[in-house]
């Protein structure tokens, strides 16, 4: 019953409508005050409105290239450079301190450094998203690979399969569940890392629409735009979650 469609989406559908009806009837009876959090039937109107201006297409366009481009290209840099520390023990000795130490660094803080050193276009943001995303993709691709036992890969030897063979069939498969995980929680932060160089230093994209909308007082909007971020964000994993289906089907037999 746990692993059932019904439970699946029953379950938060009910908590999510449950969480929207008592929002909506405390904003009723005045218990939240309007103007800093406003009731779910004005985000809806708010959201009508923005579906129908075309600028709001124009910047969710913007920021969904953004954060697509960005992902490719940090998730290619960081199973690429994963694998071959993973694979290569001087690699590994000489790169993965500096990739700890950077994980370790508010990358948020690059953001006006990227905006200074590739403009205020869409590069800048693809490159935020791109290096935001990057970490999380080489440390599950190290700790992956960690994972495949040398008992395994003595086996492999013994029976006459090559470094290229042990790797394609045994260390890559085995690494693939740990790795995956650090590519979804990669696309959440390549969608961040998009906003967040938008509210920086940006001209088109939703994070530029929050911040005016937000400087002309327009919170239901905000919000509304924020729920346009959260379903995209969603929408983007369970297609993650399809491709590790179809690629994993071990872990779902």
């Amino acid at each position: 019953m746990n692993n059932s469609i019904l439970y699946r989406v029953g379950l938060p559908t009910f908590v999510g409508v449950s969480i929207i009806g008592l929002w909506q009837l405390m904003s009723f009876v005045g218990a939240i005050n309007p103007i800093m959090i406003p009731s779910p039937w004005d985000i809806g109107v708010a959201f009508s409105e923005l579906v129908t201006r075309g600028y709001f297409w124009q910047a969710t366009w913007f920021t969904l290239q953004e954060t697509i481009y960005g992902f490719a290209i940090g998730v290619t840099l960081g199973l690429v450079i994963g694998a071959l520390t993973g694979t290569f023990p001087m690699f590994r000795t000489a790169i993965y301190p500096f990739v700890i130490a950077f994980q370790n660094t508010p990358r948020v803080a690059l953001a006006p450094i990227f905006l200074t050193w590739f403009g205020f276009g869409m590069t800048s943001k693809v490159v935020m998203a791109a290096v935001i995303c990057f970490f999380p993709v080489v440390i599950n691709t190290v700790a992956g690979m960690a994972s495949v036992g040398d008992n395994a890969k003595m086996l492999f030897r013994s029976l006459g399969a090559s470094r290229a063979q042990t790797f394609f069939r045994l260390t890559l498969p085995g690494a693939s569940e740990i790795a995956f995980a650090g590519i979804k929680t990669a696309l959440t932060l390549a969608l961040l890392g998009a906003i967040v160089a938008e509210f920086v230093g940006g001209s088109v994209g939703l994070g530029v629409l929050i911040k005016e909308l937000n400087f002309q007082l327009e919170v239901a909007k905000g919000f509304a735009v924020v729920l346009i971020l959260a379903v995209i964000g969603l929408t983007l994993y369970g297609l993650i979650e399809l491709l590790e289906r179809y690629l994993i089907t071990w872990k779902h037999d």
